[in-house]
């Protein structure tokens, strides 16, 4: 992978890394709404893969691939953040949907059946789905929320965060312990079938027609189930 000079053979490198590239693509967009072309994204990634290999120095004693992957995905971030990628309608009806499955959990004492949350939204159980599917779920949690507070505003999810700040960083607030046992609790009181989706998208890195072959079922019908989980989470993990 290096050339004679000690540097890393760029053709080479780009070739190996394709995989990664898309792989991050296709995790990306089953948190996006459909207006989000994946092909879009791949492309945006390779150019954050090229910018990687033209800023890469091993004396920075980071890997390859995990100095890739900040590149890529902060490119990709980056398209997103230009193309306002998320309504506020969007916005509103994730909200929505949260606040319709913490009123039922406090009412019934237990997850809600899809039915249910669909009644109680005033909703046929098809403009339900219809509806999941439009949205998707875009963060496990409300990350954003427990960084900043929660406070209802306009601003999106990925304003909120750059990527270079490392104080905004998700990942470093799913560190904190206190918040992932709660995140593990939360999921363990998720039906069983969407304990499995989690499961399989978070822990396996599975994607959504993964999951779907394994289930048995459509990809769109996967997509309404983690749309569904996420809001089953959010709003658990409201209260922590």
């Amino acid at each position: 992978m290096y050339t004679a000079k000690g540097q890393l053979a760029r053709d080479a490198v780009i070739r190996q890394y394709v995989p990664l590239v898309r792989r991050l693509a296709h995790h990306m967009i089953a948190k996006l709404p459909p207006n989000v072309e994946l092909d879009d994204l791949i492309q945006v990634g390779m150019i954050g893969l090229t910018e990687a290999l033209s800023r890469y120095e091993v004396a920075q004693g980071v890997q390859f691939e995990t100095f890739a992957t900040q590149r890529i995905r902060g490119a990709m971030l980056d398209e997103l953040r230009e193309g306002d990628w998320m309504s506020r309608s969007s916005r509103k009806s994730q909200k929505d949907i949260e606040k319709a499955v913490q009123r039922l959990e406090q009412k019934l004492g237990r997850s809600p059946l899809e039915s249910e949350i669909a009644a109680e939204l005033g909703m046929a159980l098809a403009d339900y789905q219809s509806l999941l599917g439009k949205v998707r779920g875009t963060q496990l949690v409300y990350l954003e929320d427990m960084a900043r507070g929660h406070g209802e505003d306009d601003e999106g999810f990925l304003e909120r965060h750059d990527t270079a700040d490392d104080a905004g960083d998700p990942m470093a607030l799913l560190r904190d312990q206190r918040l992932r046992a709660s995140l593990v609790k939360a999921i363990e009181g998720l039906p069983e079938r969407e304990q499995y989706i989690m499961g399989m998208y978070y822990e396996q890195d599975m994607n959504l027609k993964e999951i779907a072959a394994v289930l048995g079922v459509t990809e769109s019908r996967v997509c309404q189930l983690h749309s569904q989980s996420i809001a089953r989470l959010r709003a658990k993990m409201r209260s922590h």
